[in-house]
């Protein structure tokens, strides 16, 4: 299973909207995909299922999330029965963060679409974080515990693959160079940047390559230290840098290569010599010569979609489908009908950027 993180550590980029559309046409294209939405804001989630719907899910988890032994004490039913409804990210991890279990039980996960599946996020998650954090230097000395929270969210991935046969995850992640994007990137098979064409763009993949150069010396350090089962648990290889792209830019047609306004091209041109000069070079050698200095899919999703996400987003349903929805509302529906052509073009998009992408991914070892 390939397990590929999103993340920007600025906030605002379109991160979660990228995500969701490109794990639709992973789906669409026969991969089945798992959607994992890691940010506790919980943007991903609130694409998929209405905010009612996820306030039930909540309210039925908050006695484990409070006390997870307490719960399971007070419970008529068995938590395998609890999970035989999808339950958020943070209701599986949280037997191993109160170190109640050895390992975790991965139930139902959520049908958000044909071959798309999501683990809901949660607003608590900064808990589990907490506990990463405070187990940080015990993973060294090879305590259980502290592994099995290292692994936590990695291994939740490879059994929803195992179970029901998921070929790809998505990880949506918060924009935190914190302890738990520490470990959910560094334990990724490879992740992405989407970017604006800005200088917040350009001093984040500084600071990006800046944390992958010490994550990767601790990890390093980490694995030397542990017997080779338990270092079995952790992936063979540091993750892979799979490159960047350039997201929801206002378009100037004619103006350059990208057609973007002159700045935002200045701007954008930079950023293939920042991920050379930051970025450690074994993190995307696997790449052929030039392909890191090139945005991920081209121009497919670098414009500006306008209104369109926000359409996807209140239908709970990719740009592209829109038009075709029976229940448009009447005050959007001639807008929507008529620029059908534009919702209904970004289906190729999409599907032109989720092949490059795991053109990119293709041969990475997990």
């Amino acid at each position: 299973m390939k397990i590929i993180s999103v993340f920007n550590n600025k906030g605002g980029v379109g991160k979660s909207t990228l995500s969701f559309h490109l794990a639709h046409a992973l789906a669409e294209k026969g991969i089945k995909t798992l959607m994992v939405d890691l940010d506790p804001q919980s943007n991903l989630t609130l694409q998929c299922m209405s905010a009612e719907k996820l306030e039930e899910l909540w309210t039925e988890e908050e006695p484990f999330i409070e006390d997870f032994q307490a719960a399971l004490d007070e419970t008529q039913a068995s938590f395998s029965e609890f999970l035989s409804t999808p339950r958020s990210v943070h209701c599986h991890l949280k037997p191993i963060e109160d170190g109640v279990f050895e390992s975790f039980e991965l139930g139902k996960v959520y049908n958000a679409a044909p071959s798309l599946g999501l683990i809901p996020g949660r607003l608590s998650l900064h808990t589990f974080e907490d506990k990463l954090a405070k187990s940080w230097s015990d993973a060294f000395m090879g305590d259980p515990q502290a592994l099995r929270l290292l692994t936590g969210i990695r291994r939740l991935c490879l059994d929803a693959g195992e179970k029901h046969g998921y070929d790809v995850a998505i990880l949506d992640t918060s924009p935190s160079l914190g302890m738990m994007n520490r470990v959910i990137i560094s334990t990724s098979t490879g992740f992405f940047v989407p970017c604006m064409p800005d200088m917040f763009s350009t001093f984040g993949l500084t600071n990006i390559g800046m944390a992958l150069k010490t994550w990767k010396s601790q990890f390093n350090v980490m694995y030397s230290l542990l017997s080779d089962k338990k270092r079995s648990a952790f992936p063979d290889h540091f993750v892979k840098l799979l490159g960047y792209t350039i997201y929801n830019a206002r378009r100037y047609a004619g103006q350059n290569e990208y057609d973007l306004a002159t700045a935002h091209y200045a701007y954008a041109s930079k950023l293939p010599s920042v991920i050379q000069e930051k970025i450690p070079k074994d993190c995307y050698a696997h790449l052929a010569e030039g392909v890191i200095s090139e945005p991920i899919g081209g121009t497919s999703v670098m414009h500006s979609h306008n209104t369109l996400p926000s359409m996807a987003q209140k239908y709970r349903t990719p740009m592209w489908n829109v038009p075709g929805l029976p229940n448009l509302e009447p005050e959007d529906r001639s807008t929507i009908l008529g620029n059908r052509g534009m919702y209904t073009a970004k289906q190729s998009a999409y599907h032109a950027f989720a092949d490059e992408l795991m053109s990119r991914v293709e041969g990475v070892e997990d």
